[in-house]
């Protein structure tokens, strides 16, 4: 259909603050209509609590440096999937760190399940004892996916998964993506929800407004999310733009 590009260099630890690192991952191709597929970069966040656990959001594949990295870092103790769409390579990370906690959006299973992964435990609108005072959450309920989403209160980091999708014009590969990239509302510098998504929330307006404006008051200076160029600065600016067609100002 068309091509993304990674963000090389992919599997390697990249500092992004004190105690936290993203890892951009391999392009993967999701199903859609028709037999077709479309490509996304992956990126996962890592924290590392105050107790030298690691907290790892949205793994991305696992591959024997990237473990090496990670292992140097201290002792993974939660691995988190915050959506339906984002647990694909839990499973790996399972077996590779059997004593890490998984936690899961609500309704991650369905997707997981069947595919052998399960989980210790549903994330809900509160932090887990474990990591509360380090890293808020909330849920974002939408018909076809319900997203849990944190801030790091150290670094002032707000880590979102598909509520915002921000692709580069140059790593989207032949007139068709970018095209269909832009009609999305996905392209760079206006990321947002990709319309196709955005319609299983349109009966989750109000929610969405009030998580928007929680995240707000969290008063983050950088957003980090799943796929495409995540934002360095101008975070609140960022999420008054992005979901403005929610009702945010």
């Amino acid at each position: 259909m068309f091509s993304v590009k990674p963000y090389e260099p992919i599997d390697a630890l990249k500092p992004v603050a004190e105690d936290l690192w993203i890892v951009d991952g391999p392009v993967i191709h999701m199903s859609y209509l028709l037999g077709s597929t479309i490509p996304f970069p992956t990126r996962m966040t890592i924290i590392r609590l105050s107790d030298g656990g690691l907290w790892v959001h949205s793994p991305t594949e696992l591959t024997d440096k990237l473990k090496a990295e990670v292992e140097a870092l201290g002792p993974v103790r939660f691995l988190v999937a915050p959506n339906k769409i984002h647990y694909w390579w839990v499973g790996d990370w399972q077996k590779a760190f059997p004593e890490a906690l998984s936690l899961a959006a609500p309704r991650v299973d369905e997707k997981a399940g069947p595919h052998g992964i399960s989980f210790d435990r549903v994330l809900t609108n509160e932090a887990e004892p474990e990591w509360t005072g380090e890293i808020d959450q909330l849920l974002v309920p939408g018909g076809y996916l319900t997203e849990a989403d944190f801030f790091h209160r150290k670094s002032k980091t707000l880590i979102l998964t598909d509520l915002i999708e921000n692709f580069e014009e140059e790593k989207v590969g032949g007139w068709f993506g970018r095209l269909a990239m832009k009609w999305s509302g996905v392209m760079h510098p206006h990321g947002s929800m990709p319309k196709d998504l955005r319609m299983t929330f349109s009966g989750h307006k109000d929610e969405i407004k009030k998580a928007v404006e929680t995240m707000i008051g969290w008063a983050p200076d950088r957003i980090v999310i799943a796929h495409g160029r995540w934002y360095e600065t101008n975070a609140v600016a960022e999420l008054r733009r992005a979901f403005a067609w929610a009702g945010v100002r």
